[in-house]
C-alpha cells in the first residue's frame, strides 16, 4: 500500500508502457479483485497514469520470462533504462534482472531505501 501511496504523490519514478498499463487494468477487472464498479479501477489507473513515466516499447529482447504477461513490466523496466525493479515476484524476475543489469527490490526494500 506505501509504496502505491508513494507513486501517486509523486514520489516514486515509475515508468510504464501501454502494454503494461493495459495489463493492470485487465488484472484490475478480474472479477475476483472487483469489490464495486469498475469506475474506481479507471479513476485509479487516471490517476497513476498522470503520475507515471510513459515509455515506447522495442522489443528485441524479448522474451525474457516464462509469463508472457511478465515480460510487459521488464519491457517498461529496460526501455525507461532503470536501474532497480521493483516487485514482490522476487523469483520469476532475479534471473533476468541480473542478467539486464537491474537491482531487483521488494517494495519493502524499495521503500527502505526511499528513506
Amino acid at each position: 500500500y506505501m509504496l502505491l501511496h508513494e507513486w501517486l504523490a509523486g514520489g516514486v519514478n515509475a515508468a510504464v508502457t501501454v502494454a503494461l498499463f493495459l495489463e493492470y487494468e485487465e488484472v484490475l477487472k478480474r472479477p475476483e479483485h472487483m469489490t464495486g464498479d469498475e469506475t474506481a479501477v479507471d479513476e485509479l489507473l487516471d490517476a497513476l497514469a498522470s503520475v507515471s513515466v510513459a515509455v515506447e516499447s522495442h522489443f528485441s529482447w524479448r522474451p525474457q520470462l516464462r509469463d508472457p504477461d511478465d515480460d510487459f513490466v521488464l519491457d517498461a523496466a529496460m526501455n525507461a533504462g532503470a536501474s532497480a525493479f521493483v516487485t514482490f515476484n522476487q523469483a520469476d524476475f532475479r534471473p533476468q534482472a541480473q542478467n539486464l543489469g537491474l537491482l531487483l527490490l521488494t517494495p519493502a526494500e524499495f521503500l527502505r531505501n526511499m528513506k
